[in-house]
């Protein structure tokens, strides 16, 4: 058996606790978990307040577009949008003119129920920048950015 050096981490770390994407899953999991106790007092879940958001922004967006913006799959995408649209929230029609991509569009009382929701996810966003001082907050979404775009995402 060869003699192996070990691996060098890409910035001082005493311990894996101290390594950037453990502590970038560590506050995304805050986040999730924090959004998830607010939403189900709406009864939604995060994807489908997501697409929500999506279809508030961008009205007529297809499910390849929605999948990609809330970052699941195509097939996963259509059982949130399934449910959004039994629940009355969101409108498709069943087939198309052009293409085979159907525009989703929020009914009004998707609306209602994205602007009820809407508060509580904007405090929970609220609180987890207020610790951030405001003249680094520019910097620190850029550098995310940065750091998703040197990963390709």
């Amino acid at each position: 058996m060869e003699d192996r050096k070990p691996a060098q981490p890409p910035h001082p770390a005493d311990e894996v606790t101290d390594h950037v994407g453990y502590r970038l899953k560590r506050a995304a999991a805050a986040l999730r978990g924090a959004m998830d106790a607010a939403l189900r007092e709406h009864e939604l879940t995060v994807p489908q307040y997501s697409c929500l958001e999506l279809l508030d922004e961008r009205p007529g967006l297809s499910n390849a577009e929605l999948a990609r913006a809330t970052f699941v799959t195509r097939q996963s995408v259509n059982v949130v949008l399934r449910n959004l649209q039994e629940a009355g929230l969101v409108s498709r029609p069943a087939t198309t003119e052009h293409g085979r991509a159907l525009p989703t569009h929020l009914t009004a009382d998707g609306l209602a129920r994205l602007e009820a929701v809407r508060a509580a996810v904007y405090d929970i966003e609220r609180r987890m920048i207020e610790t951030i001082p405001e003249r680094r907050l520019a910097a620190l979404l850029t550098d995310l950015d940065r750091m998703a775009d040197a990963l390709g995402g």
